[in-house]
């Protein structure tokens, strides 16, 4: 399949962050992915419409008819983990993506969405969310069946339980795991230059001493989970007042790295 108009909506991970980027802070996966469409077709225009901490409601009220306005013939929509870790009712969450996946299926663009990988993992105290990260991903695959969307299946990845794929926060893919991301869509997509292989595990890595690993657990409290829980007690979110990064169609500037 060959696009020519590609828009992606969402959160962080779809605004990139944990993956730099000169002109536009973070470069990220959908922008990893556009980068290689452009490649097979140079007239591809990108915008990128998706804004760090926003949850599925936000993206229903705020993105989702701009994305549309843009008549698009691409969409990525991978949804949801905001809700996971924050306390948005998952009954709600789910009637709101659905609204989001009937709107885009009766639009009728491509579209991408994925499950998540499992947090656990890389993040201390997150074994309490695992349920709801389990529930949201088995609507994404439901949705994704029913409405005859793309489904990248992020969660089946060994590669991104390994903490080299996260940035420090641990919460935001590093420029490696958002490379690992933009493979599994290319991948699903069917370009010509994806293989199958994106989701391998990486080599093992150096075990690390129990004391070690306790001094990086207590850094990345302090220096990442604490601010988190004060903007949470505080109704605060990081992309309060933001715009999107690229909110107008543009053509792809393909990148040597």
């Amino acid at each position: 399949m060959q696009f020519s108009r590609f828009v992606a909506i969402g959160d962080s991970q779809t605004e990139g962050l944990g993956d730099p980027h000169p002109e536009y802070e973070f470069r990220g996966w959908a922008d990893r992915l556009a980068e290689r469409m452009a490649v097979l077709n140079p007239d591809l225009q990108y915008a990128n419409l998706a804004i760090r901490g926003k949850r599925t409601r936000q993206v229903l009220e705020d993105q989702l008819e701009p994305a549309l306005a843009l008549e698009p013939d691409l969409v990525a929509a991978p949804l949801g983990m905001n809700d996971v870790i924050g306390r948005s009712d998952l009954t709600q969450v789910r009637a709101d993506l659905d609204a989001i996946y009937r709107r885009l299926a009766d639009s009728d663009v491509t579209v991408i969405v994925s499950t998540f990988p499992n947090i656990v993992r890389t993040i201390p105290f997150a074994a309490r969310k695992e349920h709801r990260l389990l529930e949201l991903n088995a609507m994404n695959r439901e949705f994704a069946a029913t409405y005859g969307f793309i489904l990248v299946d992020l969660h089946a990845a060994p590669v991104l339980t390994d903490p080299r794929s996260w940035s420090s926060d641990r919460l935001h893919a590093s420029p490696f795991g958002h490379e690992r991301f933009a493979d599994a869509a290319a991948h699903a997509l069917g370009l010509p230059d994806a293989t199958d292989d994106w989701g391998n595990p990486l080599p093992p890595a150096p075990v690390s001493h129990p004391v070690a690993a306790l001094v990086r657990d207590t850094r990345w409290a302090v220096e990442f989970f604490t601010p988190w829980l004060i903007r949470k007690l505080r109704g605060v979110s990081l992309g309060d007042g933001r715009d999107p990064k690229r909110p107008s169609l543009t053509s792809i500037v393909v990148r040597d790295v």
